[in-house]
């Protein structure tokens, strides 16, 4: 009887313990549901861009990326380097799609079968900048390559991007029509940052130096009490942006359909009435040119 009575015990103290792991184990499965899957991207519309440092040092990824989640159930992801590296990363298959401002270089990379169906975006403008005391002499109307020129005969500091990025192209295009080599005096009057656009900007700012940048980058930057504008509005500082989608035949595992969803809806007149509406400061900052 006593073995008996022992048995019952713990056969009911199994059952209550089981009855118990039930009832957790269903508690924790929605636990589960509810604040850890959602954690991962199963289903989940999600895309990467890599992006040049200007856009996103503007604020525009701020402003229009809710917009986008907003309107498409996309949420996007950037990854900010210069135009350079972000052509490399997404070449890796880092990346779902490229918007960057170097228009040769992402044409090379469709034509290398890297991407598909590059498209303008939007634009806006280089503009030279430099210390107020201006010991270059610049004035308002000369040209770019007439203040590049003026700032390598006087040896006044000026501060490349030296990172491969759009800036730094545009830069060395300008170099190039000079007929000028500024890295023979590398590490002398000529600094090279490897560096993004505001960091390049706050090292001018610093060293009392020339550089080059998008507008928007200007416009957004505070750290500019002791800089100004010397050389804008030319032909040869227009700054095209372009979005590309990464070539899906050479990166399977790239979002396409997501991927595609944000540039058609990117690049449909709502969006670039979106992009057109962004300003800081009172200024608009992007142009829009994608129809």
């Amino acid at each position: 009887m006593f073995k008996y009575v022992k048995l019952c015990e713990i056969y009911i103290i199994c059952n209550e313990f089981y009855f118990l792991m039930f009832v957790l184990s269903k508690n924790l499965f929605l636990l589960v549901l509810l604040f850890i899957l959602p954690k991962f991207s199963f289903g989940k519309e999600s895309l990467i861009i890599q992006s040049t440092t200007s856009t996103y040092n503007s604020g525009f990824y701020n402003y229009i990326l809710p917009i986008v989640k907003s309107e498409i159930n996309v949420d996007a992801h950037v990854v900010s380097v210069g135009t350079g590296a972000a052509l490399k990363n997404a070449s890796n298959c880092d990346g779902d799609v490229v918007i960057v401002h170097a228009k040769e270089r992402e044409l090379d990379f469709v034509k290398k079968g890297f991407g598909i169906n590059r498209k303008d975006l939007m634009y806006n403008d280089f503009i030279i900048i430099g210390p107020k005391e201006n010991p270059a002499q610049i004035n308002d109307k000369d040209s770019p390559l007439e203040a590049f020129k003026k700032i390598f005969k006087t040896s006044s500091i000026f501060v490349s991007r030296g990172d491969n990025s759009g800036t730094h192209f545009k830069e060395m295009s300008i170099w190039k029509k000079t007929k000028l080599n500024p890295l023979t005096f590398s590490g002398r009057w000529y600094r090279e940052a490897g560096s993004g656009m505001g960091a390049t900007l706050n090292l001018a700012n610093g060293m009392g130096a020339y550089t080059i940048t998008d507008r928007a980058s200007w416009i957004n930057f505070n750290n500019k009490d002791e800089l100004k504008m010397f050389t804008e509005k030319s032909d040869i500082l227009f700054n095209q942006y372009g979005i590309t989608l990464v070539n899906p035949s050479r990166c399977p595992s790239i979002k396409f359909n997501i991927a595609n969803k944000f540039i058609k809806w990117i690049t449909s007149s709502e969006g670039q009435t979106k992009i057109k509406a962004f300003k800081v400061k009172g200024e608009q900052l992007f142009f829009p040119n994608a129809n």
